[in-house]
C-alpha cells in the first residue's frame, strides 16, 4: 500500500515504450504538429499520470530536437508542462557503409550501427520538470562491442563475423546507453537508461541474441564498478528486449541482472488488456510469444520506493507505461 507523502517528498519516475516510431525522417515531427491519434494517447496518458522525469522509448530523434520539443508544448498544453528536454543522438539508423550482418548486401537496416531506416529512426527522450545537473551527460553509445569485457562476438571457425573491420567500428548499443543526473528537492539522481535490440532474428550466427545479452550485461560492468564509479542514488530503466524466464534470448543475464544487490526491483503487476491475472509483464505480442517482461524501472538498493505500478493505455498499444515513487 502507498504511503501518504506530500508532493514535494515524492519523484515520480515514468518510462515508456511509447510506439511513437515513424517510417521515415521527419514524419513524427509531422504528426505530433497534427495532433494525430497515438501522439494524442502518449501525451494524455503522461498528462494523467504527472510524472516528474520520464524516458520515452522509440521517439524519433532529429537533429535540431524539434520533435521533442513539438511534444513538450503538446504536454504544456495538456496542463503538464516538462520543459527540460534531452535526446542524444541514438545509433539507430547510423550508416556504416560496411556489412554489418555479414549477408552480403549493404546499406540495409541491419547495416546500420542500430537497426534503422534512416539516422534516428527510434530513439531515446527524457522529458523533466526538474532541472538536469549540468555537464552530467555520459553517453556510453559510441563504445564498441569488442570492447566489452566477455563479450558474446559471433564466431565463424572460431574467428569474429563478419570481419576485423566491422568489428573495429560496431558499436554495443543498438539504441543508446546513457546516463544523465536530475536535481530534485530530496537531492540528486542519476538516471541510467538504454534501449537493446531484440535477441531474435540476426542470422544464423545468432548476433542479435549474443548483442542483445551483451546490451544488459554492460550494466552489470558498469554495477560492479567499470566505467566509473557509482552514484550515491540512481534508476537503471529502459528497454532490454529480454524476459528473465519466458522468450528469446539470454535469459541468465536479465536474471543476474534483476537479482543484483545494488538494485531493487518493484516488479509492478497489472491485468493484462484482455483482462485475467495481473502479471509483472510489460509487453504483449499477441500473435508471437505472448505476454514478457522486457521493459524495466530497477531503483538503486538505497532508494526507498514509496508506490509503483504498470498502464495499460485505453485504445491499444504494445508495452504498458511503467512508474515509480520514490523516497531518498
Amino acid at each position: 500500500m502507498a504511503l501518504p507523502l506530500a508532493a514535494q517528498e515524492r519523484f515520480r519516475l515514468a518510462l515508456w515504450h511509447t510506439g511513437l516510431g515513424r517510417d521515415g525522417p521527419g514524419l513524427l515531427l509531422q504528426d505530433i504538429r497534427r495532433g494525430e491519434g497515438d501522439v494524442l494517447a502518449v501525451r494524455d496518458a503522461l498528462v494523467a499520470l504527472a510524472p516528474d522525469a520520464a524516458v520515452l522509448l522509440d521517439f524519433d530523434h532529429d537533429r535540431d530536437g524539434l520533435a521533442l520539443e513539438a511534444f513538450g508544448r503538446l504536454m504544456a498544453d495538456g496542463g503538464h508542462p516538462m520543459p527540460i528536454r534531452l535526446s542524444p543522438r541514438p545509433n539507430s539508423g547510423l550508416a556504416t557503409g560496411l556489412d554489418l550482418d555479414g549477408d552480403g548486401r549493404r546499406g540495409t537496416p541491419d547495416d546500420a550501427q542500430g537497426w534503422g531506416r534512416f539516422a534516428g529512426s527510434g530513439g531515446i527522450a527524457l522529458l523533466s520538470r526538474r532541472p538536469l545537473v549540468a555537464d552530467s551527460l555520459i553517453d556510453h553509445s559510441a563504445r564498441l562491442w569488442r570492447d566489452l569485457p566477455g563479450a558474446r562476438l559471433p564466431r565463424v571457425d572460431g574467428q569474429p563475423f563478419p570481419g576485423p573491420d566491422v568489428w573495429a567500428i560496431q558499436r554495443l548499443s543498438s539504441t543508446g546507453h546513457w546516463e544523465i543526473t536530475v536535481t530534485t528537492p530530496m537531492g540528486d539522481l542519476a538516471l541510467w537508461t538504454w534501449h537493446a535490440g531484440p535477441p531474435a532474428f540476426g542470422g544464423p550466427h545468432g548476433r542479435n541474441r549474443a548483442r542483445n545479452a551483451d546490451e544488459t550485461a554492460f550494466w552489470l560492468r558498469r554495477l560492479n564498478g567499470d566505467f566509473g564509479p557509482l552514484p550515491e542514488q540512481f534508476v537503471l530503466l529502459g528497454g532490454a528486449n529480454l524476459d528473465a524466464t519466458a522468450g528469446d534470448g539470454d535469459r541468465a543475464v536479465m536474471a543476474e541482472l534483476l537479482a543484483h544487490p545494488a538494485l531493487q526491483d518493484p516488479a509492478p503487476r497489472a491485468p493484462p488488456p484482455q483482462g485475467g491475472e495481473a502479471l509483472a509483464a510489460t509487453a504483449i505480442w499477441p500473435d508471437g510469444p505472448g505476454a514478457l517482461r522486457v521493459d524495466y524501472l530497477l531503483p538503486s538498493a538505497g532508494l526507498r520506493v514509496v508506490d509503483s505500478g504498470l498502464i495499460w493505455p485505453p485504445g491499444g498499444g504494445r508495452h504498458a507505461l511503467l512508474w515509480v515513487d520514490l523516497a531518498f
